[in-house]
């Protein structure tokens, strides 16, 4: 007889409370998919009208969060969950969840203010965490970086507008530093003529500001001859390396040793 009256209290649960239970299903999934389709839209009239680039991820992500609340909210008002009730929820948990998330809120606090100060942007540059890396995404918490040895670092948006960050592209260009020995028996006069030479052959080095080549250390055994070129900040490695190779080749063909070659 229990086992009766729980079936017909199933079966009346399922025809009263299921069609709306079928029905916010339904809205969940095809909400979720006119989200997407909206962001997707959203995304290219940005990228039509220029929107800046380091905006835009940040928005886009703003944006899909609003709307999957609203309609998250709109599923609970089919299913007939009262709002009073759900009012009642969010005060309980309130705190409890003000703890959980205020790292994550005081990221959303950093991404907003990073955009508004724009410390650096898409497509900068930057050294922060230890790591050095192009900035290539500004999201709701946090910041995607891509390390010159190809390695996605996703940073909080709070270790970024709090802590010191090293923006080495913003000015455009940077100077390259080279330091390299040579023995007493070399002469410097002969040493700066090759290295001039090499430098001229570099097609990457800039003509101003001018290139400094001088005596940085004087040690018992040799000294320290340290050259400043300038660059432009966006192929810096590779700059410095082809710039090196090419000194390290007219030296030897020069037959100028270096210490350990």
């Amino acid at each position: 007889m229990d086992l009766e009256k729980f079936y017909t209290r199933v079966f009346d649960w399922i025809i009263i409370f299921g069609p709306r239970l079928l029905l916010g299903l339904i809205v969940l999934f095809l909400g979720l998919w006119i989200v997407k389709v909206i962001t997707k839209w959203i995304s290219g009239r940005m990228h039509k009208r220029n929107v800046d680039a380091t905006a835009k991820p940040f928005l886009i992500s703003l944006l899909g969060v609003v709307l999957r609340i609203l309609l998250i909210l709109a599923v609970m008002q089919i299913l007939g969950m009262e709002m009073t009730l759900f009012t009642a929820l969010v005060g309980a948990f309130g705190v409890a969840a003000g703890l959980a998330l205020s790292g994550t809120l005081q990221n959303f606090a950093s991404g907003i203010i990073i955009l508004l100060v724009k410390p650096f942007s898409v497509g900068d540059n930057i050294i922060t965490q230890g790591l050095e890396g192009t900035v290539t995404s500004i999201r709701i918490f946090h910041t995607l970086v891509t390390t010159f040895d190809n390695r996605s670092v996703i940073v909080p948006n709070s270790k970024l507008s709090n802590e010191v960050i090293i923006n080495i592209s913003r000015e455009g260009t940077r100077r390259l530093d080279i330091e390299i020995k040579f023995t007493n028996a070399v002469d410097i006069g002969t040493v700066r003529k090759i290295i001039n030479a090499a430098i001229d052959k570099c097609t990457n080095i800039l003509s101003s500001p001018e290139r400094r080549i001088g005596v940085v250390s004087i040690e018992n055994d040799g000294y320290k001859l340290g050259i400043n070129v300038w660059v432009n900040a966006h192929g810096f490695q590779d700059t410095k390396l082809a710039i090196q190779e090419m000194i390290v080749e007219d030296l030897k063909k020069s037959e100028i040793k270096l210490p350990g070659l």
